[in-house]
């Protein structure tokens, strides 16, 4: 009775054609994964390759991964300092986004290790400070501040300075005059020769303008407003003459001195300002010494 059934199941496998295998494995070889052992992206086979450390992910210390050394940068993953120029890649690439293959980056004759370094300028800008000269001509040939657009502080960029010939490390060169550094000069009633005084303060405006050669006067006389036009006109003429003589006589060339009479002063005196002992008031019967600059540039501009 037992071999019938043990033929019978036997029959219901062959009959379903079923095989049953047990205990076999996979005839397709086990595939192995890549080891990065420092886990900076670079297997240990291709640091092998490389010769870098396959136990670092920064074998030369320069705060890049060997990996972002290879594949970004393409810096030397076993020199801290690719270009030589004084700065690690990673402070190049991490800090001062200068080029870590490159060390002049900007191309102004420093190298970035020296701008950073000593000079305190910008790896990445020629001229640090826009006043139109790079920041090597301004160490090495001006002597000027490479972070100073005014080296001196007298209001002309350093390039205007040396366009101009002057000197942008001597903030007394070039002088500039202002509106108001000469002097003012008044005359009595009905007069236009120089009064004492007036001799001191156009004297004091002499030697205003001869320590600045790049500039010219201008001299525009008036009077007040006792007489008629015509008369005025002929007296302020007569005034600015005075001067004009005055300033020819004591040093100041000719070609340097223009002049007007301009008749009388654009506003009338008020009564309170009107002379006690004559008509009209000294305030208009003037003549005033306008600075007029031949300079290239002023300052600021």
């Amino acid at each position: 009775m037992k071999r019938i059934i043990h033929l019978l199941v036997l029959s219901l496998f062959l009959v379903g054609g079923t095989v049953v295998q047990y205990g076999c494995s996979s005839s397709e070889p086990a595939v192995e994964e890549p080891v990065d052992s420092d886990g900076d992206g670079l297997t240990d086979a291709q640091e092998a390759e490389l010769g870098t450390d396959a136990n670092s992910a920064d074998s030369d210390g320069d705060g890049l991964t060997d990996a972002e050394e290879i594949n970004e940068y393409e810096t030397d993953p076993m020199n801290p300092d690719t270009d030589g120029d004084g700065l690690s890649d990673g402070d190049e690439v991490n800090s001062y986004n200068s080029d870590p293959n490159n060390s002049d980056s900007d191309g102004d004759g420093l190298t970035d290790g020296d701008e950073v370094n000593e000079y305190n300028t910008d790896p990445n800008s020629a001229d640090s400070d826009g006043d139109g000269l790079n920041d090597y001509d301004e160490i090495m040939t001006h002597e000027t501040d490479p972070n100073n657009a005014d080296s001196d502080g007298d209001g002309f960029t350093d390039s205007q300075e040396l366009d101009m010939g002057t000197n942008p490390s001597d903030s007394s060169d070039p002088v500039y005059l202002d509106e108001g550094s000469l002097e003012t000069v008044y005359f009595d009633f009905d007069r236009s020769n120089i009064r004492s005084d007036a001799e001191e303060a156009l004297m004091n405006n002499v030697e205003v303008l001869k320590d600045a050669p790049a500039f010219r006067v201008r001299i525009d006389a008036y009077t007040d407003h006792v007489g008629g036009d015509q008369y005025n006109l002929r007296l302020s003429l007569r005034r600015a003459t005075s001067v004009v003589d005055f300033y020819v006589e004591n040093g100041i060339s000719e070609d340097r001195i223009e002049s007007e009479g301009k008749g009388k002063a654009p506003v009338e005196c008020t009564e309170a300002e009107k002379d006690t002992d004559t008509p009209g008031c000294q305030r208009n019967r003037r003549a005033e010494s306008h600075p007029i600059s031949t300079l290239k540039y002023a300052p600021g501009n």
